[in-house]
Parts: structure tokens; C-alpha cells; sequence
């Protein structure tokens, strides 16, 4: 007999928060000394770009994508662009979700994370092969479910409401998203991303979206000064703990225990992340008072350009490091490997040499 599906309730739900409040306040704390850290770094793009690709490729993970951070890193090294094979299918639709999280902060300077803007994020996450027939950027009009592949929809985990339903519950949602009569930011954040994921807006990409308005909706907030609270590692981690909750949610109303976790997943996550940020800044620091001994103009600038593109070749790295001309850049190269601050992983290449940047990745990883 087929599963009926499910219509949640409209927000905002009846739950008692005093169940929560040592969660908030663990929460809350974390952010507040991550921020300042990342704040205090001379650049942070530094680390954006490597935390956005690690993101990248654990929430696309969580949906099924193979490509590892190593492989990620090698193709933009390589600036890949052909999708010849899964794993280049992978790195599009990877590359696709850290395009989206840097454009979607743009898109926040301009206008609130409501309907349309969600709509662009989920465009330019489908943008790829895997991703056209599935209407980018457009609410469904079919019905979906959730279940193992090949699974019936009577076999379905879930099914989330029919097309005629998504209109009003995606209003109630984005207005519950920007209502300030709340507890807290982040209990709204976790309540909001529980309700996107139960409606299930889209005919394919639902979890990347839902995860990427996390740290979205927390910049929006003014938690953080930048967009970069990524839970998707956490998540990856306990999978099938994040499935139950969300589905207890559905099932039971147990509000409680997703909330916790969620807040729990924030809460270790930017433990994590604040660990390798303090390390990161040490780093940048420990090689910046090294550059003087490379006697160069441009070693600073090319200090940069590695912590922003840790694999690269010449090619690749030309743009970022801001130096135009050749045989400057590949004497500059030659230099930062004679210190040994990189490495060339293609020795037996006289052409489109592949240098990593190995001190970064270790703490990346």
C-alpha cells in the first residue's frame, strides 16, 4: 500500500526550549570565539576557500558523490572543465555547491534569503549534466519520494507533500525564517532547515540546498561576520543519526532531539573548525616572517595565492597570485620549492607541473 504523503505542520511549533537552553548557550559561545578568530586573521580568504571546498565536497558526499578532498583539489589545480567520467561529474557538481555558497552571499547584500534567492542557489547547484533534467531553479511540480535506489514509493523512507501544498507551506516557512519572535537565531536556523527538507521543494538537490542555507541563514543573522558556520562534516559523520532525527521529527514531533543535535552538530563542528583555523593562522604567520629570506616583491602576494589554492600549476595559480609575467612567477615558484613550503608531486613532468602546498592541506584534512 503506498505512504501517503506527508504534510508538516505550519510553523512555529509548540516545543518547551528550556529543554535546549544549555545547548544554545554551548552553541553560542563556540561561534562568538570562532568569529573573533577568524576576524583577526590578516586575510580571511586565506581559509574561505579551503573550508568552502571542504563543505563542498562532504555535503555533496552525504548524496552520493565519490570525489575525496585530494581529487577536488587536483582538478582545480588542473582547472578541469571536460565531465568525461563520474569523478569529473562529481568535481562539477562539487564545484557547482562552493560556487553557490560564495554567490549566495552576494546574493545576501542584496536581498533576503527568501524564495527567489533559494531558487538561484538550487540553479546553480544543478547547473551541470547530472542536474538539467531536474529544473534547476524551479519548485516541483511532480510528486517525489525519498527511499533506497531503485525503491518504489511504496517501498519510500518518506514523501514529502504533494506539488498544490509547497506554495503555502514555503511562505509559512520563509516567514517563520525572518520572524523575530524567536528564542534564538540558531533554533530558528534548525527549525527552518528541518521544515525545507520535510517539504522538499525541489525534484532533486533538496539536502544540498537545505544544508547550504545553514551557513547562509547564520550570516544573515549577523552570528558571523562571514558565511563559513559548515556543518557538513558533522553531519557526514552521523548520517544516519541526522536521518533519524529529521524523520523522528515527521514521526514522533520529538522536536527536542533534532534541535539538540543540530545544535550539537554546530556546536562540535565549530570546535573542529576554530582548531584548524587557530593552526592556520600560525601557519600564515610562521611563513610570513620566512618571506624576506626569499629576497623577492612577490612573495608575499604568492604566499597568499597558495593558502587560497594549495594544488596548483603555474597556469592555475597566475590569476590569484596577482603576477603576470612568466618566468617571474616560475622563479618565484622555484623558490617557495627550494624552502620547501611547496612541493612539486609531478617531477618527471617538464610541463603543467602540479605543486602542493602539503602544510595546508594536513590541517585542512
Amino acid at each position: 500500500m503506498p505512504k501517503k504523503p506527508f504534510i508538516p505542520p505550519l510553523l512555529p511549533p509548540k516545543i518547551d526550549y528550556s529543554l535546549v537552553f544549555s545547548n544554545i548557550i554551548k552553541a553560542r559561545d563556540i561561534i562568538a570565539r570562532y568569529d573573533e578568530a577568524v576576524k583577526r586573521l590578516p586575510n580571511p580568504e586565506i581559509i574561505q576557500r579551503s573550508f568552502e571546498t571542504k563543505e563542498a565536497v562532504l555535503s555533496s558526499k552525504i548524496e552520493g558523490t565519490q570525489a575525496t578532498l585530494d581529487e577536488v583539489l587536483m582538478f582545480d589545480a588542473q582547472d578541469t572543465k571536460s565531465e568525461a567520467n563520474e569523478k569529473e561529474k562529481d568535481y562539477r557538481e562539487i564545484s557547482n555547491y562552493r560556487l553557490a555558497i560564495k554567490n549566495g552571499k552576494d546574493l545576501l547584500e542584496k536581498k533576503p534569503l527568501a524564495e527567489n534567492v533559494i531558487k538561484d542557489l538550487h540553479k546553480m547547484l544543478l547547473n551541470s549534466v547530472r542536474g538539467q533534467n531536474k529544473d534547476p531553479g524551479q519548485i516541483r511540480r511532480s510528486q517525489v519520494f525519498i527511499g533506497p535506489y531503485g525503491a518504489t514509493i511504496d517501498q519510500a523512507t518518506f514523501v514529502p507533500p504533494e506539488p498544490q501544498h509547497i506554495p503555502a507551506l514555503f511562505s509559512n516557512l520563509e516567514k517563520y525564517l525572518h520572524s523575530e519572535d524567536v528564542i534564538d537565531p540558531l533554533i530558528q536556523i534548525a527549525i527552518a532547515h528541518y521544515q525545507f527538507e520535510a517539504i522538499h521543494p525541489f525534484m532533486d538537490g533538496n539536502g544540498r540546498v537545505g544544508r547550504l542555507l545553514v551557513p547562509l541563514s547564520i550570516y544573515e543573522k549577523k552570528i558571523t561576520a562571514y558565511p563559513n558556520i559548515y556543518v557538513s562534516e558533522f553531519l557526514e559523520e552521523h548520517r544516519d543519526i541526522y536521518y533519524q532525527s529529521l524523520q523522528d521529527v515527521s514521526e514522533k514531533g520529538n522536536w527536542v532531539s533534532w534541535i539538540k543535535f543540530f545544535l550539537d552538530a554546530i556546536t562540535e563542528q565549530t570546535k573542529l573548525t576554530l582548531d584548524r583555523v587557530v593552526k592556520i593562522e600560525k601557519l600564515y604567520k610562521d611563513l610570513k616572517e620566512k618571506m624576506p629570506e626569499l629576497n623577492s616583491i612577490y612573495a608575499n602576494s604568492f604566499l597568499d595565492a597558495i593558502f587560497v589554492k594549495p594544488t596548483f600549476t603555474t597556469k592555475s595559480i597566475k590569476k590569484i597570485s596577482g603576477i603576470s609575467n612568466n618566468q617571474t612567477l616560475y622563479t618565484i615558484i622555484e623558490k617557495f620549492a627550494e624552502f620547501k613550503i611547496i612541493n612539486d608531486i609531478t617531477p618527471k613532468k617538464a610541463r603543467n607541473k602540479i605543486y602542493v602546498f602539503w602544510e595546508l592541506h594536513r590541517i585542512i584534512k
